[in-house]
């Protein structure tokens, strides 16, 4: 006895791009406005709050009315990447003045990650995100910037500009949300935290020798932030300009 076979096809794509949306009886219930809702409660509570069952208590509905619009939380998260992507701006390609312009994105994509501190800890989890048109329209605007500057191969000119951004975005991103949790400003978290980062870095000297920056933070913070950032950019804008043709 002979068993038939039936050959089967490749997995679905794991993407929300992938698949065509479902049609739903239900019209108040729109896919943006359970994005929208998404993104308040994630810029608020955090990546650990947001579930499927609270987010429908949100909206007045159950978490399986939300299902009919989006498969799965991943897909969610897809969503939510993809409406913040395009709050980033771009400046147009063609300005003689690359680094002006690659530095006015890279600062936009920092703010835009600093109002909505989980984007970086799920951008690199968050399925295909980068299918999105938002985020696809970012990184082709992004692309035309880099190409026009006359680097060869764009996309790793790209790359390392925004390996350095996402990483120092995503510590920034950390801290400032372990400051709002304190329920203190910025100064007042740096200066109640001052004494015992002097403690404990008495006996190393090289540490030590960088408390004059450590008291500056307490006095302005958020300018330190910003001229750390200024100065890692600048840094990785010098190494590419060396990649130009001459």
């Amino acid at each position: 006895m002979t068993r038939s076979t039936k050959s089967k096809g490749p997995n679905p794509i794991p993407s929300v791009w992938a698949r065509e949306q479902r049609r739903t009886d239900q019209p108040a219930l729109s896919r943006d406005a359970i994005v929208r809702e998404a993104i308040a409660m994630l810029d608020a509570e955090g990546i650990e709050a947001l579930s499927m069952r609270k987010l429908g208590a949100r909206l007045n509905a159950g978490a399986t009315s939300l299902y009919r619009h989006v498969a799965t939380k991943d897909e969610l998260m897809e969503l939510a990447v993809d409406e913040v992507a395009a709050e980033i701006h771009v400046p147009p390609a063609g300005d003689p003045d690359w680094r002006a312009a690659v530095t006015e994105a890279a600062g936009s994509f920092r703010t835009t990650a600093l109002r909505h501190p989980w984007l970086t800890l799920v951008l690199g989890q968050a399925g295909l995100a980068y299918l999105g048109p938002n985020y696809m329209s970012f990184s082709e605007r992004l692309a035309a910037l880099f190409t026009a500057a006359g680097f060869p191969e764009p996309s790793r000119a790209i790359d390392a500009v925004f390996s350095y951004v996402i990483g120092m975005s995503t510590t920034e991103a950390a801290w400032l949300t372990a400051v709002a949790r304190s329920g203190e400003s910025e100064s007042e978290f740096v200066a109640r935290l001052l004494p015992t980062a002097r403690q404990v870095s008495a006996g190393y000297d090289h540490l030590a020798a960088t408390e004059a920056e450590t008291s500056a933070q307490a006095a302005d913070p958020a300018r330190l932030r910003d001229d750390k950032f200024a100065y890692g950019l600048e840094v990785v804008l010098d190494g590419l300009a060396l990649r130009l043709p001459q």
